[in-house]
Parts: structure tokens; sequence; C-alpha cells
């Protein structure tokens, strides 16, 4: 009887440290089991905020674009004009240039005159309705971002860097030079 007592004993014993080892073993899957979960959410998390960090990029990306395709646009309307101006500017100075010729003879023209010279001025209100203006250059100190010089003269009346005659008016259309004024300088 104490051999089945022991037996028992045994047999209880094996059972328990084998209850013992399903439990730590258990226990260990649980923790490897948890620690997997961290890694994964972990990994979820750093592949959320690469996402979100593409995210704002292509945001930033395309708020410049539009920026930028707004000032090409506005840029477009603002000198839509240019081409046209540009090709009437030769027709203003020939219109100068007439009544220049015609003020030398200004008995026998009058009506003429004033006739062209009408005209003109009508013409010039357009083109500053537009937009454009004439740059300003005899007697102003030389400005090669507006002025084009094509000669320079020694004249002690005159300071240095002082443009004294103009060949050819310059004009900008808003705040664009669209052409330079072609100038004569002083230099010392």
């Amino acid at each position: 009887m104490q051999q089945d007592k022991n037996n028992n004993y045994d047999e209880e014993f094996i059972e328990e440290e084998e209850l013992d080892n399903q439990q730590e073993i258990e226990e260990e899957e649980e923790q490897t089991e948890h620690i997997d979960k961290e890694e994964i959410i972990k990994d979820l998390e750093c592949k959320i905020q690469e996402k979100e960090q593409r995210l704002l990029r292509l945001q930033a990306d395309f708020d410049n674009y539009k920026k930028r395709v707004l000032k090409e646009k506005n840029d477009i309307y603002k000198y839509a004009a240019e081409e046209l101006v540009n090709a009437l500017l030769p027709v203003v100075d020939n219109f100068e240039r007439a009544l220049d010729s015609l003020k030398g003879n200004e008995e026998s023209n009058d009506g003429y005159i004033q006739g062209v010279e009408m005209v003109f001025q009508q013409f010039t209100q357009v083109l500053k309705k537009e937009g454009v203006e004439e740059i300003p250059a005899l007697g102003e100190t030389f400005d090669p971002n507006v002025h084009h010089a094509v000669a320079q003269e020694n004249k002690k009346d005159y300071e240095d860097n002082t443009i004294i005659d103009v060949l050819q008016k310059g004009y900008k259309l808003k705040d664009k030079v669209i052409r330079p004024s072609m100038v004569r300088v002083c230099i010392h």
C-alpha cells in the first residue's frame, strides 16, 4: 500500500510538474505573442507616420503648384497685350517723326498738324489705358535696367552717367520693360 501511495504521489508530482511546465510554456507563448503584437503595432504606427508625412509633402507640393499656376495665369492676363503693344510702338515712333517734320512748315499745314496731333494723342491715350508708359530718359541718370546706351559722349554741361540724348523712346507695359530707351550717355 505504501508503494501505491508512493506511486500515486509520484503520479501527482509528475502531473503537477507537467502542469507547471505547461503553464510556463503557455506564459512564454503569451509573452511572445504579446511581444509580437507590440512589434506589429510599432510597425503599423511607423507605416502610418510615413504615410502621413508623404501625404503632407504631397499636399504642400500641390499647394505650391496651385500658387505657381495662379501666378502664371495672372502674368498671362497682365501681359497679354505685350505683343500688340510691341507691334504698335514703331507706329508711335513714326507718328512722332511725322509731327516733328510737319512742325518745320507750320504755316501751311496748321489744320493737318492739328489733326495728326489729335490722332496721336488719342492713340497714346489708348496705350496708357492698357498700361503702357514711356520710360523717362532725357536728363535722367543712366539705368541699364531700362536704358540701352548706344553712344557715349564727354560733355561738360552734364554730370557723369547722365542721359544727354534719346535716340529711341523706351516703354514699359505695367511694370515690365518691353523696350528699353536707346540713349546717348555723358561719360567723363
